[in-house]
């Protein structure tokens, strides 16, 4: 057991506390990370979740419940226009601060292995 628990404190070494925290609570599934990716790259979109599915390259019935989630945790936002409901980055800048700073943590090697790691162990 105590060979696990310096694998866990070895991965978290060098993780700031912020990207830490963000990781735990809010990149909790690798399509998150990936819709994270996608608005942060495109923060002007305001789409349907069949549409950022497809754009994902995902079924609706995939993304649909983890934009929800994303939601839910404030890094999206959904409003109504018309009868369509729409999905659109959070203005909210901090929030904006923080997807930013894991965006380009992740262009480390290191850091995706170390966000990986906490998105597995959050899964099980």
């Amino acid at each position: 057991m105590a060979e696990h628990d310096d694998f866990t404190a070895k991965l978290m070494e060098d993780m700031p506390d912020d990207l830490l925290e963000f990781v735990k609570t809010k990149v909790t599934s690798f399509i998150k990370w990936d819709l994270i990716r996608f608005f942060h790259e495109n923060p002007d979109t305001v789409d349907t979740a069949e549409n950022i599915a497809r754009y994902a390259g995902r079924s609706i019935a995939a993304v649909e419940p983890e934009l929800e989630e994303l939601e839910a945790s404030g890094i999206m936002q959904r409003k109504l226009i018309g009868d369509k409901s729409v999905f659109t980055l959070t203005d909210d800048p901090e929030m904006r601060r923080l997807i930013s700073a894991f965006v380009h943590a992740c262009e480390d090697r290191q850091f995706r292995v170390k966000a990986v790691y906490h998105i597995i162990r959050g899964m099980q």
